[in-house]
């Protein structure tokens, strides 16, 4: 059993249990709400958390500190509606136009410049499983990227990532980079699914773990993109 084999067999027995766990944890302790409210600058209406609109007076709001989910109207999680991220940006990006404010006060301008910026961060951040990941760990209490910097890796993803870049490095044809390439991708959707179920089970630890290995992973798929290019460059 090669190093990648080891570590995804290792990672999916855990994972079962703790997804059980996380969803008995939710199921005990969740309940429904009501949205957070604040008042519109305007008219002074109420006005939900995320919504770039008074439903009253129509006024832009400021971006506030609603989180990107929210901004987007989309649950909070890992799993996400790709179809409608693009729907609720695309939706929002034409509300937030610059031409439909040119008769607006100096305010409403500069306030829906900074909802066009907030709206543009939470798009990209959470269209890319890697950035989605690291935000929603975030959000949970664990800021997976400064932590990188700050500890020890474990072994099996320094081993994995160690054995499939001695691969690419070891490839000499555009075939033998293919199938680099090929590996590489099986194992960043594999992971993904595995950061799916960690986040379920509300397994922080699992899923920052999952995270340094997913950006070993797609370090290395950049690479191969590098190595194909210098190969056809030897012509």
């Amino acid at each position: 059993m090669n190093a990648t084999s080891e570590y995804s067999a290792k990672r999916k027995v855990t994972l079962v249990q703790a997804k059980a766990d996380g969803a008995a944890r939710r199921d005990a302790t969740e309940a429904p709400g009501d949205r957070i409210v604040q008042a519109c600058w305007s008219c002074q209406g109420p006005v939900a958390v995320g919504e770039p609109f008074c439903p009253s007076c129509k006024a832009v709001q400021p971006p506030g500190q609603a989180d990107h989910f929210q901004r987007l109207g989309l649950p909070r999680g890992f799993e996400i509606d790709t179809a409608a991220l693009e729907k609720s940006y695309f939706q929002m990006q034409r509300l937030l136009h610059p031409d439909r404010f040119a008769t607006r006060t100096p305010k409403e301008k500069t306030l829906s410049q900074q909802q066009a910026t907030s709206l543009n961060d939470a798009y990209e951040t959470l269209k890319d499983p890697l950035a989605r990941a690291a935000y929603l760990a975030n959000l949970m209490g664990r800021d997976v990227l400064k932590e990188d910097g700050n500890g020890p890796v474990d072994p099996m993803i320094l081993m994995e990532a160690m054995e499939m870049r001695e691969a690419l490095a070891e490839a000499e044809t555009a075939e033998d980079v293919a199938t680099v390439t090929k590996r590489a991708q099986g194992e960043i959707a594999d992971c993904e699914s595995e950061l799916s179920d960690a986040f379920a089970a509300d397994d922080l630890d699992q899923a920052a773990a999952l995270i340094t290995r997913l950006k070993y992973l797609r370090k290395l798929a950049d690479d191969t993109r590098a190595r194909r290019a210098e190969l056809r460059g030897r012509g």
